[in-house]
């Protein structure tokens, strides 16, 4: 009788015990933009935040749509490999081509990118080992100070969430 299941030769990797708690900040970020983003009404979901111009729509979308950047980023210092020409400038302009691009975003493609991404963004983060984590290189967005991997991750993947929630929050909600 054939079997229903298969075997692998390898053994499952652990995560990292800092590599765990990394993703699971940014898997508790990402539920919580959701669960504040499902509530909203189509008037707050396309109403402009102050000071920055994007609709709340928009501003979800790009949380979701930047983190295989982010994570792109984190991995490339884990390598020890310098992240170059990667500027404010560059990032405004991404930004604003972004909004222009997805300024018609629905709630539930937003969403669903955001969880797929979230996910996939959580899964490579539980990839990365200790000592990658306290790799550190040259980042251009710094000035080419030279930064761990578990500080980049910080700053943007796992922190963009949080950050971007709490704007949302003081904009509809103040």
């Amino acid at each position: 009788m054939p079997t229903t299941f298969f075997q692998t030769d390898t053994p499952e990797r652990v995560a990292s015990t800092h590599a765990n708690a990394l993703a699971v900040r940014l898997e508790r970020g990402a539920r919580a933009l959701t669960a504040f983003a499902i509530s909203l009404t189509d008037d707050e979901w396309q109403a402009r935040i102050p000071h920055d111009g994007r609709t709340v729509g928009v501003v979800v979308h790009h949380v979701a749509s930047v983190y295989p950047i982010e994570i792109q980023l984190a991995q490339t210092v884990a390598d020890g490999k310098p992240v170059t020409g990667v500027t404010t400038a560059d990032i405004d302009a991404m930004n604003a081509a972004h909004a222009t691009a997805n300024a018609a975003v629905t709630q539930a493609a937003a969403l669903e990118l955001l969880f797929r991404n979230s996910t996939a963004a959580a899964a490579a983060i539980r990839d990365l080992s200790d000592e990658q984590l306290a790799t550190a290189a040259p980042v251009s967005l710094y000035n080419d100070a030279p930064l761990t991997c578990q500080f980049v991750l910080e700053d943007h993947a796992v922190r963009h969430s949080y950050h971007h929630l709490a704007v949302i929050r003081r904009a509809l909600r103040p």
